[in-house]
């Protein structure tokens, strides 16, 4: 009789997700577990096998160590790998040859999430060798097309604040708990409602700062969030603000005077940052205010479809400029950066000649991406888990993502679909 895979779950993105690739795994005979780390992890889970770690960071390695032994432990499945909770359970998992399934937002945007066994983007193990990525996607079909998946941000607001509401209302089940965020759960819900408070002006602002877009060009410099863990763990930044300030100095050193910069909020930014006077006084004192273009809201890709160059520390707006075939400038350490993608030289020189990436390299490569790190969906897409779900099972079971054949995985759909 063969041992059932022992599945542990940690930290999701709030919502039922998890919840869900859960039972899809049971109905296959795994055996499934979590770890709750504060109420809203309490909230979201409905499955039996989970325990409560009410306990310290520092006392958290014993504690998963003893719990991956005393319960055999398999396979581990988290979301985002550079929490301080989700490292050091790579890690641990690593020395006991425990494999880690990691999901994180799609590389590609929109449609797709990723996930990847052993690490995402900094910690991603795909290679960054063109030369390999060619050779691999010969062999594999195009991606095509799909139809697009209405998003529902609707969804995502209520899985966000009952899942946040659980974690302040089940708080003193939880004391030790600190969140991978750096502001209290109550201090960005406040910042949320400044924000659609103050929506209306914001988008007016918008509108009329993209009116002063000269046609001559303008690099694009989308920020990105401030407590995104993907950004100070893979980057020499320990946050946006010397992101900002070190590109806009540069394009003011460098950048010919004929071309503008767009600095471009996050569409989540809680509002708790005034990112944009931090850049119109950045702006200022290095005598470029007259050519700073600060957009809070509006559509990112005609933004990038339309510019010069963009220049990102490690987001994946840089596959939406790749796509365009717009140049891209990576500050930090980013999946996409490979040699004829992205612009491999310094960033003064970037403002002056970037490099476009190689449209048949860029092809290759979401060829690879597709087959090996992404999956069709949304989190919170507005339609039903379950084809996400089913996708993500066939990924975890399957022996070895990286080597196992299309006939292998649509096998396992197949006993999915049937077993659900």
């Amino acid at each position: 009789m063969t041992t059932p895979r022992q599945i542990l779950f940690l930290q999701g993105l709030p919502g039922d997700f998890f919840n869900r690739l859960a039972g899809v795994l049971k109905a296959q005979g795994c055996e499934v577990h979590r770890v709750n780390f504060n109420g809203g992890d309490l909230w979201d889970w409905r499955h039996s096998g989970a325990v409560n770690y009410r306990g310290t960071l520092r006392a958290w390695p014993a504690f998963l160590a003893r719990l991956l032994r005393a319960r055999g432990i398999t396979d581990v499945v988290l979301f985002g790998d550079c929490r301080a909770l989700h490292r050091t359970a790579r890690a641990i998992a690593a020395g006991l040859g425990i494999q880690v399934h990691v999901f994180e937002e799609g590389y590609l945007r929109p449609d797709w999430v990723t996930l990847e066994r052993g690490g995402v983007n900094g910690f991603s193990p795909l290679p960054t060798d063109p030369d390999w990525c060619r050779a691999i996607a010969r062999d594999l079909p195009p991606v095509e097309d799909g139809p697009r998946l209405p998003s529902s941000l609707r969804r995502r607001w209520r899985d966000t604040v009952i899942h946040y509401t659980a974690f302040v209302i089940l708080w003193l089940g939880f004391p030790l708990y600190h969140t991978h965020r750096p502001w209290h759960p109550l201090v960005e819900a406040a910042g949320w409602l400044s924000q659609l408070a103050r929506r209306g002006a914001a988008e007016r602002r918008s509108a009329a700062a993209t009116g002063r877009l000269r046609a001559d060009g303008y690099f694009v410099f989308p920020l990105q969030l401030d407590s995104d863990s993907q950004l100070r763990a893979h980057s020499d930044f320990d946050g946006m603000q010397p992101a900002l300030a070190q590109t806009l100095a540069s394009f003011a050193a460098h950048a010919p005077l004929r071309f503008q910069i767009v600095v471009k909020a996050h569409p989540l930014d809680n509002g708790l940052v005034d990112w944009r006077g931090h850049a119109i006084d950045y702006a200022r004192a290095l005598g470029m205010a007259d050519r700073l273009i600060f957009i809070e809201s509006g559509d990112i890709d005609a933004l990038v479809r339309g510019a010069r160059g963009v220049v990102t520390v490690n987001s994946t707006t840089g596959t939406l400029a790749l796509a365009a075939g717009v140049p891209v400038m990576t500050l930090g350490r980013a999946v996409y950066d490979m040699r004829g993608l992205t612009h491999q030289g310094t960033l003064a020189d970037f403002w002056i000649d970037p490099q476009p990436p190689q449209a048949d390299l860029y092809d290759a490569y979401c060829r690879v991406l597709a087959d090996r790190c992404l999956l069709r969906g949304g989190f919170y897409a507005a339609e039903e888990h379950a084809p996400l779900a089913r996708a993500a099972a066939r990924r975890v079971l399957a022996v070895d993502p990286m080597l196992a054949s299309a006939g292998d995985l649509q096998r396992l759909g197949a006993m999915l679909t049937a077993a659900e």
